[in-house]
């Protein structure tokens, strides 16, 4: 008889069949909206700047006053990141996301009705200060608390909320602009934009809290209910709450008994260089790929091509929208078949391709005003966002998130959205001045460094697809350096042969000593570097006899998502495996 896995305990059945399952993911849909008001926020300016009513109301912006309205968002988002992992961390992932939306309807309700660029100006400023507490603690608990088998679908699908509302955004203003003399046209647009805050204040707390910042809380018995409530359909007991409780538990403890985090120990091993480099390299990437011109300067790029019809300007951004949102959401369905790294290969050499025939049409329109090369300009915006929103779009949140360890993972989330509002904020300075003096020439800087960005994501781009946590530890961490944290984890039985040039990718659990139904208190030794500890588990399931044929491990296939036998679980290492 195996011991049951993870793969084995969850519902196989279909997910909207199962209660706990379409509660959980009702809650994940609340923090969802988050990604949607950042794209909201995202594209609204850009569709405000097609609005005739809008430029004349402000005296048509241009240059730097245009730069600083673009930027403010980001700049005041960065003046928050450190301030945010520390909510998340210390109040909870819900708390972050209601200080956040507070901000946010605050910075809704001056910028939608302002009298002047100043007071818009300073509404973006409150609404990016709120965004960095929603968006930090927002991925978060969606990653923390989704059922097993959804996690790195529900997760992916995060970001792909960007696109909901900035289609949501760009047809409101297609709408709107025809509001004819009247500030209408563009201040309900902005009343729009609060209406997912107003929902994510309003229901929060109907929404549960991460058992896993439970349980780091020592709020045990809440993370038990919790998942008991979402995970296995209300029973406290129910094998796959036991199996997750004790794994998030002892996982905790273990990660506590290495040191404290801070921001230096995001660099301080080579493991988690390693995971900062790669990081880092993708939040850059995500904005300094060429995409910013589109989403926040598409008016300007579609007046080179000789498009000036607000009415044509318009269709194509709310054109535009849907298809990223589609392309990008298909992608995070099939994640989990395809895997990361193909995907940003994929992302990147399809980007480079588009982005040189790009760069080609604009400059034959620049020199003969060919039509032809127009149109092809514009089927090739598309092209460039149906390749960067198969992996940059779904994959920059959730693999961020998955490479990081619990107790790293709010500030190494925090350093990739710095990062990210860095690129932002260089990009909306430098692309309007650039994009004016030099014209298509400017493409030419893209298309060298996306050549860049394909090299490196070749190289240094590791697969994560079908890994746990602890798995992926090993994996960056390098069998010489892991952490104590991996090697208890993988240490599975005493006096066990596995050691640091043992490939630990490869290790299958032998069969356990003791049945699930007879063993209430499982105590062993695990023997590291000389020194012995004892770990004890409380095992509440002793009644519950574990069969291949119940209705946990119906057909004993791995339930997608999901690799049989990859979960190494502390739970695992608790039981003392052996022959039997």
């Amino acid at each position: 008889m195996e011991w049951p896995t993870v793969a084995d305990l969850v519902d196989q059945g279909p997910w909207y069949r199962n209660r706990g399952i379409v509660m959980v993911n009702l809650a994940i849909s609340l923090a969802l909206l988050t990604a949607y008001c950042n794209g909201f926020d995202g594209s609204m300016t850009n569709n405000l700047e097609l609005l005739q009513q809008w430029e004349t109301y402000f005296d048509y912006p241009k240059g730097s006053i245009l730069g600083v309205m673009n930027n403010i968002q980001n700049i005041f988002a960065f003046l928050a990141l450190p301030l945010a992992p520390l909510v998340s961390d210390t109040l909870g992932r819900r708390q972050g996301i209601f200080i956040g939306s507070l901000l946010i309807l605050g910075g809704t309700a001056l910028q939608s009705q302002c009298r002047n660029i100043t007071q818009f100006i300073l509404g973006r400023a409150m609404i990016g200060f709120g965004l960095s507490f929603s968006v930090n603690a927002s991925p978060l608990l969606i990653t923390e608390l989704a059922y097993p088998t959804q996690r790195g679908t529900l997760t992916a699908m995060y970001n792909t909320g960007w696109y909901a509302g900035s289609i949501i955004a760009a047809w409101t203003t297609y709408g709107t602009f025809r509001i004819a003399n009247s500030n209408w046209s563009w201040r309900i647009p902005s009343l729009l934009q609060a209406l997912p805050s107003l929902f994510q204040v309003t229901l929060i707390w109907f929404c549960p809290e991460s058992p896993r910042w439970l349980i780091s809380k020592g709020r045990d018995s809440k993370a038990r209910e919790t998942l008991a409530k979402y995970h296995g359909n209300g029973q406290l007991h129910h094998p796959l709450v036991d199996y997750e409780f004790n794994e998030i538990r002892e996982a905790l403890a273990a990660e506590a008994e290495i040191n404290k985090v801070s921001w230096i120990s995001l660099f301080a091993t080579r493991g988690n260089r390693r995971r900062m480099r790669i990081i880092i390299a993708l939040a850059f990437f995500s904005q300094w790929s060429g995409n910013g011109l589109v989403s926040y300067y598409l008016n300007i790029i579609l007046e080179t091509i000789g498009i000036h019809s607000t009415d044509t300007k318009t269709l194509i951004n709310g054109i535009l929208q849907i298809f990223n949102f589609g392309m990008a959401l298909a992608s995070a369905l099939i994640v989990e078949r395809v895997g990361r790294r193909g995907l940003f290969i994929a992302s990147n050499a399809g980007m480079l391709a588009a982005f040189i025939v790009w760069t080609i049409t604009s400059a034959l329109f620049q020199e003969t005003g060919s039509k032809v090369a127009a149109n092809v300009t514009v089927v090739m915006i598309f092209f460039y966002y149906a390749f960067y929103d198969i992996a940059y779009t779904p994959l920059l949140v959730s693999y961020t998130i998955e490479i990081l360890p619990f107790r790293m993972r709010a500030k190494g989330f925090a350093v990739m959205s710095i990062t990210v509002v860095l690129g932002l904020v260089f990009n909306q300075f430098v692309n309007p001045i650039a994009l004016e003096k030099l014209g298509w020439k400017y493409y030419i800087f893209y298309v060298v460094w996306l050549a860049f960005e394909l090299v490196f994501v070749y190289v240094y781009l590791w697969e994560t697809r079908g890994r746990t946590l602890e798995q992926t530890a090993v994996l960056f961490d390098g069998y010489e350096e892991r952490s104590s944290l991996t090697q208890k984890l993988w240490n599975w039985r005493r006096g066990s042969s596995v050691t640091a040039s043992t490939d630990l990718t490869n290790v299958t659990p032998q069969r356990p000593r003791y049945s699930v139904h007879t063993l209430s208190e499982a105590t062993i030794k695990t023997d590291e570097d000389g020194v012995s500890e004892r770990h004890e588990m409380n095992l509440k399931s002793q009644q519950l006899e574990w069969n291949p044929q119940s209705s946990f491990a119906r057909g004993r296939r791995p339930a997608s998502g999901v690799t049989s036998h990859s979960d190494t679980s502390v739970t695992k290492a608790q039981s003392d495996f052996g022959s039997t």
